[in-house]
């Protein structure tokens, strides 16, 4: 059984950066061919995919938000973290680790984790 479980802080100012963690139990970043996945829904707003990083550990961003977004992984705690700098009120949302077979599929994840709030605001 594959989960996702994401942790990180509630609050972040604005022009700091959000740092999350996604905690993945049940799969490999290795031996899986996947796309391990970051989306964010902001309040009255649809989902919007962020990025991914593949099994192979290539990197994908929105363009949107390409120039602030990092997503890296650490293979032996199996976790991948998603940093967003420079954040304003606009970033707040509930932020989702999920995973993707195919990096454009994203909305037919077939595993997600149960999601995290974060708001921006000082």
């Amino acid at each position: 059984q594959v989960q996702l479980q994401e942790s990180g802080p509630g609050l972040v100012k604005p022009s700091q950066t959000l740092s999350l963690t996604c905690t993945v139990s049940g799969a490999s970043f290795i031996t899986d061919n996947y796309y391990w996945t970051w989306i964010r829904q902001p309040p009255g707003k649809g989902q919007e995919w962020m990025g991914a990083i593949a099994g192979s550990g290539s990197t994908y961003y929105s363009p949107s938000l390409k120039s602030r977004t990092s997503i890296s992984r650490d293979t032996s705690k199996n976790q991948f973290t998603l940093q967003l700098t420079s954040v304003t009120p606009e970033d707040t949302a509930v932020y989702v680790c999920a995973r993707a077979d195919d990096v454009t599929d994203w909305a037919n994840a077939d595993y997600w984790g149960q999601g995290t709030q974060v708001t921006v605001s000082s």
